[in-house]
């Protein structure tokens, strides 16, 4: 029987779980009750007491001012939101407020956006009686920090900002300080944003009423004109963001408080690195070098050069001797075309993209041990989860929407296991931090598994009736050996079995893992275990469970969803398969190739060996990003033409033969899919820079060129075409997508789906699979000479080889890449803070600052590659993945020493 209270005598039903504010503002609007201090994204908090609203228990009975954003909704209230006591309660808090505040609204850059200024005249405010008294109007501005700005003489003491950072970030930066009249908000001890330990993410700026917390960008300024939503380029969240614009001139980046992915959050890339797109250095025309010297040509000329070179290569050395690497930064419909250029127009097989060096371990492991390479489930099931593993991830530097979120369930006391060599943020919230060796994530996973089956964990009814191969499966895992594992990986056997009994006695537990699994000579068999682990607990397949890969870059899972890979067309179809050629054939009206084709380290072995003629490279940075510096450029030069479609004037672009200027993905439309599956539309902010073309129209001309009639390139109409060809889009339309996206498979009424396996995988049963620890072959043949391990890292300012984010305010909060030394690491070879280091490992040296820090174990360094200056991968090694080929960023055999001179580039072949 439904419950019902009364606003205005008038009977209304009640929601479970409302309070008397929500209650309101579902039948009466947004408008009827005033607030300051509550937001959407925080938890009611009742500080301002503006809200107030009178409630009675029986018609026009006597009645108690209650604050309604806190105070939940009773069976038969009377609730009388405007009554004359109210609205005359309401005046009198704004006035005192009122008395405290520069009354500067015409000069303020929040002027006709302020929350207490619109408050002020709703509650009827045409003059503050009250004398004028001791103020704060003389608070400093803080404008240290290339984003984030602060006036404080603006403050209303609403408690906004704090409850932003610790709510919705979990930094706890902000704090209210003093008593009385002499409360303030201060950053950490009272210091600046920039001496703080502000993460710039922003929240606070969104939440303030005022202008007392603001950005440089003045974001709650009203001079924009227009307002766009579109989806984040940098990592695999899928951030939701509306960019102001006036005058085709973006202003300012805020973040929807009705985004599923994102909730009125995102990071400073996200919210503040946008700056890039019109930066000075952005290539503004096609080029092609001549005589060591590039020159810049008209879009005609270029094509005709490429058009001739591709045609003369499959003429002389056929069409496998042209290659193409795509782009996570594109869309999908990018990527589909780059892919249908190569084996449609070219016709080779030669395709891949990003996920071979990040993620191409994650696809392969979970489709064999499940049917599908991607996330089982959603970051929302965060919500229902009792137990949280998160593997090879720094998740708040690397993905810090959802970092926030998992840093804010590790807080709030729910079980944590972290399983990283370093000691992450996440880690220093952990119930159980594993700080293994690198390379050892199968000796550890096995030796949690040997547990769980030996204290009769096991959700044997599951594993009956969802899985096969278990019975081989246990037998080899009771017939480890712990000894031996405990010993190479590091870690107590004590602390893994609590780490296991963890996981498999939660009702609910989820896992989450990134490029510390992936980048390994044993990344697939490492997925493959976490998938395992997973089947043997039962968690999978329901809210609250399951394996999900954390995506590194923006849309790294439609990439390979698109058919950016050597093996499988678009929608992971099997190109080997007779029927799925066949298939393909039919579709585009022209054979297609059967054979697999090269992957990214291919590639560049078949250039050495003079097998390749052209690659074709969108938006990659392989010269800085890929392993074996020397080597990648060697390739490049060995080849005949290197085409780079691209913003910037990367290293590798460099080392082109033609340069096509392309756009950013503020300058175009489509869609990208984030680390949830989830398709959202992409929708072009402003016109691309003069000069430049959307990358998806330069492979429609380029298409077209060659001989294959494509229509110009629109998202609508590449949509279309692509839900023909891929099975899980097929119920996708431009139009059904909306603000929020779906998560694939979309059945073809439209129906999306949330969470994967529910009732049969998609290979039907879920497969176990044995895989025994191995020690890499980086360290079996050169740990002698070289006997501590590199691993590389991201950090929260850049992105990747930080082409973007180097041309924003970003490079001013972190200037450099620097590398983490244990202390007895550094005390043994006399480094201190900040020295430069001479990292050296078989392939060459390099100089890079020290931070010495116990975040890493003895015998580990760390470091990140976002500095061209720095090339670290000029010593990272050329062992990858025995299965996908995903190269091992996170071994690598060096040995250290103090620089002997000032900060220098040193690369030995």
């Amino acid at each position: 029987m439904s419950k019902i209270a009364y606003i205005n005598n008038q009977p209304y039903e009640i929601q479970e779980g409302e309070t008397i504010l929500s209650f309101i503002k579902r039948y009466k609007g947004e408008n009827q009750v005033p607030t300051l201090c509550d937001a959407p994204n925080l938890d009611p908090f009742g500080s301002c007491r503006v809200c107030s609203v009178d409630v009675a228990l029986e018609e026009s009975g006597k009645t108690k001012t209650m604050a309604s954003c806190h105070t939940p909704v009773g069976e038969g209230q009377y609730i009388y939101p405007n009554s004359e006591s109210i609205k005359e309660l309401r005046k009198n808090i704004v006035e005192l407020v009122l008395t405290d505040h520069p009354l500067d609204c015409l000069t303020c850059e929040v002027n006709g956006n302020c929350e207490l200024q619109t408050v002020a005249a709703q509650v009827g405010i045409r003059d503050v009686r009250y004398p004028e008294g001791a103020n704060h109007f003389d608070r400093e501005k803080d404008l240290s920090h290339p984003y984030m700005t602060s006036e404080l003489s603006k403050c209303i003491n609403c408690y906004r900002c704090v409850r932003a950072c610790d709510e919705v970030q979990g930094q706890l930066v902000l704090s209210m300080s003093g008593r009385g009249f002499d409360t303030k908000i201060i950053k950490g001890n009272d210091a600046s944003f920039m001496d703080s330990d502000c993460v710039s993410c922003g929240a606070c700026a969104q939440a303030c009423p005022t202008s007392a917390i603001s950005d440089v960008f003045q974001s709650k300024a009203i001079m924009a004109t227009d307002t766009t939503r579109t989806i984040c380029t940098y990592c695999g969240v899928g951030c939701n963001l509306e960019v102001s614009t006036n005058n085709g001139e973006i202003l300012s980046i805020r973040a929807p408080y009705d985004a599923e992915v994102n909730q009125g959050h995102t990071c400073l890339k996200g919210r503040y690195a946008f700056k890039f797109y019109n930066h000075p250095e952005r290539l503004n025309s096609p080029m092609i070098k001549r005589n060591g010297e590039f020159e810049k040509v008209s879009w005609e000329e270029v094509y005709d050069y490429i058009g001739a070179k591709i045609k003369d290569v499959v003429a002389t050395d056929g069409p496998d001797a042209i290659a193409g690497i795509s782009s996570s930064r594109c869309t999908n419909e990018e990527n589909y075309l780059m892919q249908k250029l190569l084996r449609v127009g070219i016709g080779t097989n030669n395709i891949d993209g990003r996920a071979r060096v990040c993620h191409s371990p994650t696809a392969l492991g979970m489709q064999r041990t499940f049917g599908t390479g991607a996330a089982t489930n959603s970051i929302d099931d965060l919500k229902d989860t009792n137990c949280i593993m998160v593997i090879g991830a720094n998740p708040t530097d690397a993905h810090p929407v959802t970092g926030a979120k998992l840093k804010q369930f590790a807080m709030g006391g729910g079980t944590t296991i972290v399983i990283d060599p370093r000691k992450t943020e996440m880690a220093k919230y952990a119930t159980h931090h594993l700080a293994l060796r690198p390379g050892t994530n199968v000796a550890v996973l096995n030796m949690m598994m040997y547990y769980i089956i030996n204290e009769n964990l096991v959700d044997e009814s599951f594993v009956k009736t969802r899985t096969e191969g278990y019975a081989e499966f246990r037998k080899e895992i009771l017939n480890i050996d712990i000894d031996k594992f405990e010993k190479v990986s590091g870690v107590k056997r004590e602390d893994v079995r609590a780490a296991a009994m963890a996981y498999a006695s939660a009702p609910n537990a989820m896992s989450f893992h990134g490029l510390g699994v992936t980048e390994h000579s044993q990344g697939t068999f490492t997925v493959m275990q976490i998938a395992d682990l997973a089947l043997l607990t039962g968690n999978i397949g329901r809210r609250g469970v399951g394996v999900n890969p954390l995506r590194g870059q923006n849309n790294v899972q439609g990439a390979a969803d698109m058919g950016v890979q050597p093996h499988q067309g678009a929608g992971y179809l099997d190109i080997t398969k007779p029927e799925i050629n066949s298939k393909y054939n039919s579709f585009y009206g022209k054979t297609v190739p059967s054979n697999i084709g090269y992957k990214i380290p291919e590639m560049f072995d078949a250039a050495l060996a003079d097998q390749l003629k052209v690659i074709w490279i969108i938006g990659e940075d392989v010269v800085q990003t890929d392993p074996n510096t020397q080597k990648v450029i060697k390739a490049l030069e060995k080849t005949d033409m290197v085409i780079v479609q691209e913003l910037f004037m990367t290293e590798t672009a460099k080392h082109a033969d033609v340069i096509l200027p392309g756009a950013s993905f503020l300058e175009k439309e489509g869609t990208f899919t984030n680390g949830e599956r989830r398709v959202q539309r992409v929708n072009k902010v402003v016109e691309p820079i003069e000069g430049t073309k959307v990358d998806g129209q330069i492979l429609v001309d380029m298409l077209n060129w060659l001989g294959y009639k494509q229509a110009d390139y629109s998202a609508k109409g590449m949509l279309e075409e692509i839900t023909q060809i891929v099975p899980f889009f097929a119920g996708i339309t431009w139009d059904n997508l909306a603000i929020n996206g779906k998560q694939w498979p979309v059945a073809p009424d439209g129906t999306d789906t949330q969470i994967l396996h529910t009732e049969e995988f998609k290979r039907g049963l879920g497969y176990f699979e044995f895989n025994d620890w191995r020690e890499t072959e980086e360290l079996v043949e050169h740990s002698e000479k070289y006997p501590m391990i590199l691993t590389t890292n991201r950090e929260l300012e850049h992105y990747n080889c930080g082409a973007m984010t180097r041309r924003t305010g970003n490079v001013e909060i972190l200037k450099d890449d620097y590398l983490l030394v244990n202390p007895e690491d550094a005390q043994e070879n006399g480094i201190n803070d900040g020295d430069f280091v001479c990292i050296e490992s078989p392939r060459g040296k390099v100089d890079v600052k020290a931070k010495v820090t116990s975040d890493v174990k003895k015998g580990v360094v760390s470091t990140t590659f976002h500095f061209p200056e720095i090339m670290i991968n000029n010593i990272t090694g050329d062992v990858h993945d025995s299965e996908a080929m995903c190269p091992e960023y996170k071994v690598v055999a060096v040995r250290i020493r103090k620089s002997k001179g000032k900060f220098k580039q040193i690369a030995e072949a």
